[in-house]
């Protein structure tokens, strides 16, 4: 059985979907905003103040970015156990199943999907500096940076699997079993994982045209995930981004605003470099992943019919 037709190991009327969703809403947005909005309360010197501020999700209160990093994390913690939730008690499946096909989790894969994407995430920092060094600026400050590193380590890896597993996991399955192929779950994910990012600042720097990293990023993504049967290799690079992306390198612009080692100075703007690891690096990546753990039937895996299996409940 594959990785879309995991969903069919628990129960998939409709309603399950409905109620799922309110939860992982609850949890994630309404829950999950109550230590930010707890922490930005004590920082605004009054009421208008505070309404005001919370259009841009309080990021203009002067909070301490590693307590505003912390509290935002937390809104991806509460929603990740929403989502955990949702699968066990309304979906009546094993966490397992929506992580991955395989009889259990392989650590080993997201161990290596962790190493390989942190090798490449540091290695295009590294080279853009030494292409530029005039754009950047040394911001290390060891305090606020352990604390940093700390956050990061402990929280990110929640934050992202939450992305992974709503998108990826939960999303992709339960679209790819209710419309019986791979392609529209691959499409819809890819694409509303990019959507997803354009509220970010740097879209508003930038230009919509940056989108195109963000679902060329889910798009990737999504193949690795199908072609491996299960999310392991998706959930390790995407942790690493996060983290390198947080701790290596901030701009006053980015959706992260850290006690990073290095502040980026320079002025935003479009160039073909931004778009280099889509159109280049993400393939080579792809067939790199596709040797060494032998994927094959392509066709089959990304656009392919989902089979009901015999035994599945399709109510």
């Amino acid at each position: 059985m594959g990785y879309i037709e995991q969903a069919f190991k628990g129960k998939n009327e409709w309603w399950r979907y409905l109620l799922s969703f309110i939860v992982i809403f609850f949890g994630w947005q309404l829950i999950g905003i109550i230590p930010l909005f707890i922490v930005a309360f004590n920082e605004a010197e009054d009421l208008e103040e505070l309404i005001i501020s919370s259009q841009n999700a309080f990021a203009d209160l002067g909070i301490d970015s590693n307590l505003y990093l912390f509290a935002i994390l937390l809104m991806f913690v509460f929603g990740l156990i929403s989502l955990l939730f949702s699968i066990k008690r309304i979906h009546h499946r094993s966490i397992t199943s929506l992580v991955t096909s395989r009889i259990k989790i392989d650590w080993g894969r997201i161990g290596f999907g962790f190493g390989l994407w942190f090798l490449v995430s540091v290695a295009f920092i590294g080279l853009d500096y030494m292409l530029s060094p005039e754009h950047y600026v040394y911001n290390f400050k060891a305090i606020p940076f352990l604390i940093l590193v700390l956050i990061s380590v402990l929280l990110m890896p929640l934050q992202t699997s939450f992305e992974e597993l709503l998108f990826r996991g939960y999303l992709m399955q339960g679209v790819g079993i209710w419309f019986k192929n791979a392609m529209v779950p691959f499409l819809f994910t890819s694409i509303g994982f990019g959507l997803m990012h354009a509220f970010n600042p740097e879209v508003e720097k930038l230009g919509s045209v940056i989108l195109i990293f963000y679902i060329g990023t889910g798009i990737m993504f999504g193949i690795v995930t199908l072609m491996d049967e299960g999310s392991e290799l998706a959930l390790g690079m995407h942790a690493a981004n996060n983290i390198v992306a947080a701790v290596f390198v901030t701009v006053n612009w980015s959706a992260f605003q850290t006690e990073a080692l290095l502040k980026d100075i320079s002025e935003p703007s479009l160039s073909v470099y931004m778009f280099l690891p889509v159109f280049l690096v993400y393939p080579v990546v792809i067939v790199f992943l596709s040797r060494k753990y032998g994927w094959t039937d392509w066709g089959q895996k990304l656009f392919g019919r989902i089979e009901v299996p015999k035994d599945a409940d399709e109510d």
